[in-house]
């Protein structure tokens, strides 16, 4: 089920208007972004619980950690803290 647009207080500014629909497109890119993320997050530790290489799909999973903060998408401590934690898992 999607989220509805945000659309009952629509604004009487011109510059306010265009700012809404930037962040209506930021939102629909973060939340590919971080969809996409977490899949590749669960990949690795249902492939490490399954006792298979994970080599590839760890490197995957920090690449695109990576992207996202570089992006904007998560905090560089939160994107450091994830790759730990996810290295952790998989060495367990």
């Amino acid at each position: 089920m999607s989220q509805p647009t945000v659309e009952f207080h629509m604004a009487n500014i011109k510059s306010q208007k265009k700012r809404n629909r930037q962040n209506e497109k930021a939102r629909q890119r973060n939340k590919t972004l971080m969809s996409d993320l977490k899949t590749s997050i669960k990949k690795v530790e249902t492939a490490a619980d399954a006792g298979e290489p994970t080599d590839d799909l760890f490197r995957d999973a920090q690449k695109k950690i990576d992207i996202a903060a570089k992006r904007g998408v998560l905090h560089a401590n939160t994107a450091a803290r994830k790759k730990s934690r996810l290295a952790t898992s998989i060495t367990v």
